[in-house]
């Protein structure tokens, strides 16, 4: 309810700061000329239709597969304070806005038709920024590790080329202290957290949330054969009990609650610290930050206590037949999101023609000492990317991204017992994009290849943009393939293509 009011003060904000710049609320022009006021109104109106081949070929009814956005910006400016109001227009925001998600509520998301809301206020040097905020730290164009304030919405990967559109605001404090015509000094505070968006149903709900109860199972009864099957050793006639166990315990892992934790409590608030400066031709910057990992982590505790009264049951001569209402200290399902301390620099360079962008951060996590497996690792990452104009008009765009995680070794083998079990200890993303323009720039073609290295998993995106004046024009499509259990493979399936239309004011 606090959000829908917050929402609709904005908008009368907004509306009544586009009355007063159009003539409306002031009884004379010495009124007007003593309030230097001035607002713009901007957005889009989009539209797309966006099919999926393997529908088209499994003869699905794929007909509706259709897309339509509109976004509305009010700018208000004035000598000592900005407002700056985007909101995103369509059925999905306005549906999540009036009747809710429960999940959504409880990870305490920014709601969907929020693109950003904040007001900018200036004090001599300083800036001081408050609301909902899209803030982007670090100087990697593709997301590097020094850009950690806003989760990411993965819920549609047809939009993963527009990092800006698929940023989620936050709530924040941002201040920026300008220490000189090339130096400043940032300071953001965020008063709770959000993780990365994901899609909980349907064609891009992950793997790893589809496939969590059965990889409960699966870990358990791994375990519980591992634990019993010295007694079967011992007494051979207790082997068709071992034998059954995954049936018997098929009921007690549906009966499992498996919920998100809240976020929106102050004990999960971020903060941070960034300065950058200009040396010469070399951008360089350094920033502190203390916050939550986007991606949450999964374990089962109490496996221990569990196999004890699962052991008693059955090789006392009781039939297996675990509840888990009458049983709730047995076993509970853990998902948290990791506290860390992040200590990173960037750097950015036009050298022998390449604009050169890198970056790097040490992760300090809470398991500072790789044993809980509730909690992830300390790690390292890193980015080194760089764009160039090559022969005739064509443009390169390279980035690559890597984490290598710590104390790898102490990683436990069994995913209900360690969250990064399974997983390796090195990841790689490389990016590229290649691109060039015909017609004055009105047209433009490109290709974009996402390749995670480890996986041999990818993503081609090929696109042909034409703009003329307001209006543009978009024929794309988006190629997944590789290893089906990889983070890009396992959307096989949803490999489609997209043509768009969309008119800006």
């Amino acid at each position: 309810m606090l959000k829908k009011l917050f929402l609709l003060l904005i908008i009368l904000i907004s509306a009544g700061a586009f009355a007063q710049d159009f003539g409306f609320g002031f009884d004379d022009d010495t009124g007007a000329a003593s309030n230097p006021v001035s607002v713009k109104v901007s957005g889009e109106i989009a539209a797309e239709f966006a099919p999926y081949f393997h529908d088209f070929l499994e003869n699905a009814d794929f007909w509706d597969i259709s897309l339509s956005n509109v976004k509305l910006n009010f700018t208000l400016s004035s000598p000592y304070i900005d407002v700056f109001t985007f909101f995103n227009l369509n059925a999905a925001s306005i549906s999540e806005l009036w009747e809710g998600n429960e999940r959504l509520k409880k990870s305490n998301y920014t709601p969907l038709i929020i693109d950003e809301v904040f007001f900018r206020a200036y004090v001599k040097s300083v800036n001081i920024e408050v609301g909902y905020r899209k803030l982007s730290w670090g100087k990697a164009d593709g997301g590097g590790p020094l850009d950690v304030t806003n989760p990411i919405d993965y819920s549609d990967l047809r939009r993963i080329t527009d990092l800006k559109a698929i940023k989620i605001a936050r709530p924040m404090l941002h201040i920026t202290l300008n220490t000189g015509n090339f130096s400043k000094l940032e300071g953001v505070f965020i008063p709770n957290f959000a993780g990365h968006r994901f899609a909980e149903t349907g064609r891009w709900q992950p793997s790893q949330a589809r496939n969590m109860r059965s990889t409960v199972e699966t870990g358990i009864t791994s375990i519980a054969k591992d634990t019993f099957m010295h007694i079967v050793a011992a007494n051979p006639a207790y082997l068709p009990l071992l034998m059954g166990l995954e049936n018997s315990l098929l009921s007690f892992f549906n009966e499992i609650p498996i919920t998100y934790p809240s976020t929106d409590a102050l004990k999960y608030f971020q903060a941070g610290l960034r300065y950058t400066t200009t040396i010469g031709s070399v951008d360089i910057g350094g920033q502190y930050f203390y916050g939550n990992l986007f991606r949450p982590s999964f374990t089962i505790a109490g496996v221990d206590v569990f196999l004890g009264d699962l052991a008693s049951g059955i090789f006392g001569g009781l039939y297996p037949n675990p509840t888990y209402q009458g049983h709730p200290e047995w076993i509970s399902p853990q998902i948290k999101y990791t506290r860390y301390h992040q200590i990173g620099v960037d750097y950015a360079q036009v050298l022998f023609g390449f604009n050169i962008r890198a970056e790097a951060a040490f992760h300090l996590t809470e398991d500072i000492k790789g044993k809980d497996g509730s909690l992830q690792n300390p790690f390292i990452g890193w980015s080194f990317g760089f764009d160039r104009d090559l022969f005739m008009g064509l443009n390169i765009n390279l980035q690559c991204n890597e984490t290598l995680r710590l104390f790898n070794k102490k990683i436990k083998d069994n995913p209900v017992l360690d969250a990064e079990a399974g997983t390796r200890a090195v990841s790689t993303r490389l990016t590229m994009q290649l691109s060039k323009k015909f017609l004055k720039d009105n047209l433009e073609t490109k290709a974009t290849a996402i390749w995670d290295l480890e996986n041999t998993d990818f993503y081609i995106i090929p696109a042909i943009v034409y703009t003329m004046g307001s209006l543009t024009t978009e024929l794309s499509a988006g190629f997944f393939a590789g290893n089906e259990d990889g983070d890009l493979g396992q959307y096989r399936n949803n490999s489609y293509i997209k043509v768009g239309l969309k008119y800006s004011f």
